[in-house]
Order: structure tokens, then C-alpha cells, then sequence
């Protein structure tokens, strides 16, 4: 079983506090995903979870034991890392093979695991080559071999593709998650790129300064992001923000009004909006029209990206505040036109301004 559970897991050096207080409940089978900005412990605190670095307080469970204590070896579970950490002197197949023979696996049994492993990967043709005779993707695979053959309870991956081209890298992405659908095995995946974690979680762990924003699957976290920091670091583009105040509120309509006195109205039993109070409106690129006719406000361009299929506006409304509209299809909309936006009234978000905290009405 690799069910694992984190309470109030913290990590300090000296003073410095690092993670303050996780707690988590990954299933058996789960891919979750620890996402978030440099720096905000998401590295460190897989690190935790694998022992190579010591809590400083809480627990740490795997399978229902506590495995504080318990050295990294004997946790089961294998590590990826971002440098491949291949031995550079070993044949692909000696890669392999490496840690089985350590842990004193017979030698039919090794070699029935090479070849499944190699051939589920498509690294068959390489197994004599070095690592210096390998493109970096191959690496990569060659690191994931490494860990599949011991057969661990978990797999922890650290920012694994972040050395990869773009294309090689989406690739990658669908191999992995082909992988995890194929073992059903749990799998703890840190990356910075919160695209990766849309595609390819189950659950995603959003973290800032060591703490944990917001735990929960991909769509509801995009949909009903818990305050602003999250609604802005999932999605891309990120969410558009517009401060400003309430307005007359009822039991179903508020109106919004910007920092420029531009009044927005609409319909929602959604949210807990107090009468005058300071509040951000977000809403997606996608989930804006441009229109001239009796549109939410005004922007004034300064870029488009015209990418065919689809094209970027990008403007920024008359307080300043950057505002990205994504059209379908191509638009003829130049640098420096002044034009109208529309918001999709479902897809709107609210913010209190000074907390940052969502006000969107728990179920």
C-alpha cells in the first residue's frame, strides 16, 4: 500500500522556517502534482517525503507507518531527478541493473525486468550505449527505467523534464502519464509549470512560502481557486484582475465598480459580497469578448500575437492594470486601438481585496 499521509509536516534551518505546518492525504494510485512558484518548498518537501532531508516536526506516513525515522532506502520508493543522476562510466543496461543488484535480485528475475522495462519504455536499443551517446530525452528515460524496475510504492519525480526542448517535454509529459496509467502505481511529480500539473495530475498541491494554497483536482482549482495567488498561477495566460468596490448588493445581483468608476452589473447567488466593500474581480482571457457595444469597460492595446488558429490581445485598462483577451480565429485589432470588453458573467471570480481570499459561497 502506498497511501500516504502528511500532519503538520514542517521543515526550519535554524530561524528560517521553510514549510510551515503541511498536511496531505495522497491515495493509493493518485499522480499528484506539487506545483508553485521558486522557492516555495516544493522541492524540499518531496525531499522530505523520500528522507533525504529530516523533518523538523510533524509526521510523515506511507502506507499507514510512520516513517520519520526510516532511512531513504528503506522507504520504498524511487526518486527522478532533474539531472538524470545517471552513472556516467555504466552501460544503459548496468544503469538498471544497478540497484536490483544491490538489492540481491536474481539474476533470471533481473533480466526478465530489464526487458519489460525497457521494452514499456522503447530503450531496448540502447541498453549498451553510455549516457554520453544519449539525447536528453533518452536520459530521462533511462532515469525512469531506473526507478520502474525496483518496482517502488511511490515515485517521486523532481522537476524531471525542465531540462527538455518544448517538444521533447510534451512528449515526455504523455509518456509519463501513459506510465502512471499503465503501473497504477502513486507518483509525486514537483514542477514549476503549472501547465504540466493541469495535464497530468489528478490531485495538485499549490504551494507559496512553504505552505499549501490550495489541494484538489486540476478543474476545481482552475474553476474555484481559493484566493488570488492561486486564480493567477493556474491557467495561462493567468487570470485577469480588475480592482475596484461593490456596489448596491442583493440576494442575487451586485454591481462592481473599478477604480475608474466603471459600473459592472450582474446576476449571481454565487457569491458573499458585503455592500461597499474593496473587492478584485478576476476573469480568464478566454472568458472575454471585445465589444463596442455598451461594453464593461475600456482598454487600450499595446501587443497581439496572431498565432492563426487563435490570437492574444494584449491592452491594459485606463488604471493600468494588464488585461489579456484570447480570440478565436485572427483579429484585425492593431497596437494602439482603444477597444471595448465584454466579461462571460458564469465564469467571474471574486476577490476581497485586502485578504485575497476567494468569496465565492462554499457548497
Amino acid at each position: 500500500m502506498s497511501h500516504l499521509v502528511l500532519k503538520n509536516v514542517k521543515k526550519a534551518y535554524g530561524e528560517l522556517e521553510v514549510i510551515k505546518g503541511v498536511n496531505m492525504e495522497i491515495e493509493q494510485g493518485d499522480f499528484c502534482v506539487f506545483v508553485g512558484p521558486s522557492g516555495c518548498g516544493k522541492s524540499t518537501l518531496l525531499r522530505m517525503i523520500s528522507g533525504l532531508e529530516s523533518i523538523t516536526d510533524g509526521t510523515i506516513s506511507i502506507g499507514g507507518a510512520v516513517v520519520n525515522d526510516v532511512p531513504a532506502a528503506d522507504r520504498g520508493l524511487a526518486m527522478v531527478f532533474q539531472s538524470y543522476a545517471l552513472y556516467p562510466h555504466m552501460s544503459v543496461r548496468q544503469n538498471l541493473t544497478f540497484g536490483l543488484e544491490n538489492m540481491r535480485t536474481s539474476k533470471a528475475e533481473i533480466k526478465t525486468k530489464v526487458a519489460k522495462v525497457s521494452k514499456m519504455l522503447q530503450i531496448e536499443e540502447l541498453l549498451d550505449r553510455k549516457p554520453k551517446a544519449l539525447s536528453g530525452g533518452q536520459r530521462q528515460r533511462v532515469a525512469i527505467g531506473r526507478a520502474v524496475v525496483r518496482e517502488p510504492a511511490v515515485f517521486l519525480f523532481d522537476e524531471p523534464l525542465s531540462n527538455l526542448d518544448a517538444e521533447l517535454r510534451v512528449e515526455m509529459r504523455r509518456e509519463i502519464a501513459k506510465l502512471h496509467h499503465d503501473l497504477q502505481n502513486t507518483m509525486i511529480y514537483v514542477t514549476h509549470d503549472q501547465v504540466e500539473a493541469m495535464t497530468m495530475a489528478d490531485k495538485i498541491a499549490v504551494l507559496r512560502l512553504g505552505q499549501v494554497e490550495q489541494f484538489g483536482r486540476p478543474l476545481d482549482i482552475y474553476n474555484h481557486p481559493n484566493n488570488i495567488f492561486v486564480a493567477g498561477f493556474i491557467g495561462s495566460p493567468r487570470m485577469n484582475f480588475v480592482a475596484g468596490r461593490a456596489g448596491e448588493v442583493s440576494a442575487s445581483d451586485i454591481e462592481f465598480i473599478t477604480d475608474n468608476g466603471e459600473r459592472i452589473a450582474f446576476h449571481t447567488s454565487d457569491f458573499d459580497v458585503p455592500a461597499n466593500a474593496k473587492v478584485t474581480i478576476g476573469f480568464r482571457p478566454n472568458h472575454l469578448s471585445v465589444s463596442q457595444d455598451k461594453p464593461d469597460f475600456k482598454v487600450k492595446v499595446h501587443g497581439t500575437e496572431q498565432l492563426g488558429g487563435e490570437s492574444f490581445i494584449y491592452a491594459k485598462t485606463l488604471k493600468d492594470e494588464a488585461i489579456t483577451v484570447h480570440l478565436g480565429g485572427q483579429t484585425d485589432i492593431t497596437l494602439g486601438t482603444e477597444v471595448g470588453v465584454t466579461i462571460h458573467r458564469t465564469h467571474l471570480q471574486i476577490f476581497d481585496t485586502e485578504t485575497g481570499k476567494s468569496l465565492r459561497r462554499r457548497a
